[in-house]
């Protein structure tokens, strides 16, 4: 037979419950979504449950806070250990879950028990136990019937440490997973900083888990149905915030932290650290700006490519210097207009690099473009083999050091992109570098042909 406080618990869910302990805040669409996982957590139908969301979420206001004195109504004698990066945490998360059995426990029958309150470890007259660590801190000596896992990584430093990363891997395998009683439950609620951080290392591993995956801003698939480019919470941030923070933290940041999928710290075939930034550009010869084009609107929803125009030009010295890149996500005629502007910010000295496309769509538009362009010189061609064949003599000149850059406000999106080359979601910044290299390569070999040509006569 229930017991009087197992009865209560039975009719009240999780949502009500967060509905009565957080009032006036009502949970958002993505909270319900937690929630609803999260008693699939104590109703036994998930064992291991990974919830990866980005910062600001309040993923641990309802893992953390909510769920354990909820856990103990429903669950009158169970031990809980809740986990986090320090200490310090989690007593802060043990002492607002203890406030919440303290302020509403009583109408349900859920009572602290006198003699131990502490903040990090608290008990209720029931006989339930609420037990606070820091991951990688002790914990023998206590079993567990529910663990909860929040935060375990503390910052970007500690992500990156191989060795923090193992030791927090072998706390995991060798000092938690011991604690955890016959058909206890798990719960890792975290934002992804790494691909080998804890959530990599689960996921990959032999153990299924369920997994609740809310990237900030939805991609194909989204488990609330958002559509893609729709934020997570508008309410709190909206979509033009978001774009903001994209910006300022970079795509590698914004990958992981954001978007819960983190990338390697480099691709396979540049290495952005060997690129000069300049404060003014070299003397040197002709220069080019070559243009990849995409005809989105930034509203059209996903994450739309953007349209390039890199300007380079090759030095005295013969290195190579990015002087300036325009990025746009706009239709064919933001496209076109870019495109002017900046053919009469360059002058008609600077060549103009435009792709053709193939079929007479594309032989069309660069027609249209080279009218419009009349005065300067304009080479339209098909783009030809894959794009890492294409990066491929740029990303050479990379690694000897003859790539160098002027220092402008699109450096950080530029380089991010050049070290995620070709696993990151990008590549337009890419492929027109490739292309404006290529235009000032067949330039110099022109050069040297006719100069032979003359020679020769």
């Amino acid at each position: 037979m229930a017991s009087p406080v197992q009865a209560k618990a039975e009719v009240c869910g999780l949502d009500e419950w967060a509905r009565l302990t957080l009032a006036p805040f009502e949970p958002a669409p993505h909270h319900a979504l937690l929630l609803d996982r999260l008693e699939g957590v104590a109703a036994g139908r998930i064992e291991r449950l990974l919830v990866l969301m980005p910062p600001g979420s309040a993923k641990s206001t309802y893992c953390s806070v909510v769920l354990p004195p909820w856990w103990l109504l429903r669950f009158p004698r169970h031990s809980i250990i809740a986990a986090c990066h320090t200490e310090a945490l989690a007593h802060h998360f043990g002492r607002s879950a203890r406030s919440l059995v303290a302020e509403h426990g009583s109408a349900a029958g859920l009572e602290l028990a006198r003699d131990d309150r502490a903040a990090g470890r608290w008990r209720t007259q029931s006989g339930g136990q609420y037990f606070a660590a820091g991951v990688r801190g002790p914990i023998v000596g206590r079993r567990a019937d529910l663990v909860l896992i929040d935060d375990p990584i503390k910052s970007y430093a500690e992500a990156e440490s191989q060795t923090l990363r193992d030791s927090l891997w072998h706390w995991f395998q060798a000092d938690l997973l011991p604690r955890l009683k016959p058909r206890g439950r798990i719960v890792v609620v975290m934002t992804r900083w790494h691909e080998d951080d804890l959530g990599g290392r689960l996921l990959a591993g032999a153990e299924p888990w369920d997994v609740l995956r809310l990237p900030a801003l939805a991609e194909v698939g989204d488990p609330l149905g958002r559509a893609p480019g729709e934020a997570l919470w508008p309410g709190w941030e909206d979509a033009a915030v978001l774009a903001r923070k994209r910006l300022a933290v970079g795509e590698r940041v914004w990958s992981a932290l954001f978007q819960q999928q983190p990338r390697p710290p480099h691709g396979t075939l540049f290495r952005p650290a060997t690129i000069a930034t300049l404060e003014q550009p070299p003397p040197g010869g002709a220069a080019v700006r070559a243009w990849d084009l995409a005809a989105t609107e930034a509203g059209a929803g996903g994450d739309p490519d953007w349209t390039v125009g890199l300007k380079m030009m090759r030095g005295e010295d013969g290195r190579f210097c990015v002087l300036d890149v325009v990025r746009l996500r706009g239709g064919p005629l933001a496209v076109e207009q870019a495109i002017m502007v900046a053919a009469h910010a360059d002058g008609a000295e600077v060549a103009v690099g435009l792709p053709q496309d193939p079929g007479q769509a594309g032989k069309q538009q660069v027609a249209y473009l080279s009218g419009r362009l009349a005065g300067w010189r304009v080479v339209a061609s098909p783009e030809s083999g894959s794009k890492l064949t294409r990066a491929g003599p740029v990303s050479a000149q990379t690694e000897a050091g003859l790539l160098t850059m002027v220092r402008g406000a699109w450096n950080p999106a530029f380089v991010d992109e050049l070290r995620d080359f070709p696993h990151g979601r990008k590549d337009d910044q890419v492929d027109a570098l490739a292309r404006a290299f290529a235009m000032l390569t067949a330039a110099s070999r022109g050069a040297r042909r006719m100069q032979m040509n003359l020679v020769g006569r």
